[in-house]
């Protein structure tokens, strides 16, 4: 009898194992395999879920307070999630509310807004925006002056303007949810703004995307964004007039702890 396996090997074996993409899937007569067809279809209930989750303020807020820091929530104008995917100005927008209370906690002359919003994936939200806070902090200056962080739901990227111009912020961070992918459920963007106000457009942002471990670490994303917002600051501008040169000063850290030693660290691998 012969030991040899009647089924033959696939050869692109060792490629799918090196990426998350979906590629050299089979067929089965002219169909895809039936594995192929349920993994599509765990990814794609993975990706809707991850939109139409609700995001566990309250967990988040009790792990921003440990860390912490100061917390406000809001809520943007869409009324709930069907009208925030149909309504994509509601979600850029506060509830009228909610923009006055934040109001009367203004705190004049603040720094910082980190706004972290639900977005496209709460999942995102809630698996690594506390982790990159922790992160974020110790590698900004000491007397950064910080408003509350201030936690949206139905929220889009624009929200934070409103909220910056809100607290007097010289610059709003806003943290979201992206839109998930087959892939990436949990994807979380951030963007930077500096001197936020109702108006602003993209070209005027500077954005880090796909946080996340099989992505950019939160380590590495800290450390990006810290830079930007020191060179933010430090030139009053973000969006095309600002280059992410945060790799640069990866080498000249490097180069400055052990001077021709390749394996150097002085911060995370990008």
């Amino acid at each position: 009898m012969s030991d040899e396996s009647p089924v033959t090997p696939n050869p692109w074996s060792q490629w799918r194992s090196a990426t998350p993409a979906r590629l050299a899937l089979g067929r089965a007569g002219s169909g895809m395999p039936t594995d192929e067809t349920l993994r599509f279809g765990w990814a794609h209930a993975m990706a809707r879920d991850a939109i139409h989750a609700a995001l566990d303020v309250d967990a988040l807020a009790a792990a921003l307070t440990a860390q912490r820091w100061e917390v406000a929530r809001a809520r943007s104008r869409a009324a709930d999630r069907t009208e925030y995917l149909r309504r994509p100005d509601l979600g850029r927008q506060l509830d009228e509310d909610d923009a006055t209370r934040l109001l009367a906690e203004r705190r004049y002359g603040c720094d910082v807004c980190v706004v972290i919003g639900d977005g496209l994936s709460s999942l995102a939200v809630a698996r690594h925006a506390v982790p990159l806070l922790a992160a974020l902090r110790p590698q900004l200056p000491a007397d950064t002056r910080f408003a509350p962080v201030v936690v949206a739901t139905q929220a889009r990227v624009a929200l934070a303007d409103e909220v910056g111009e809100l607290f007097g912020a010289a610059l709003s961070v806003m943290l979201i949810g992206e839109r998930p992918g087959l892939s990436s459920p949990d994807s979380l963007g951030i963007y930077l703004t500096h001197t936020p106000k109702r108006g602003r457009h993209d070209a005027e942002r500077n954005c880090i995307s796909n946080v996340r471990p099989e992505g950019l670490s939160s380590e590495a994303a800290a450390f990006k964004l810290a830079w930007l917002m020191r060179e933010s600051l430090r030139k009053g501008l973000t969006g095309v007039g600002l280059k992410d040169e945060s790799d640069l000063a990866v080498l000249e850290q490097r180069e400055a702890r052990a001077p021709g030693l390749p394996g150097s660290k002085a911060f995370p691998d990008q």
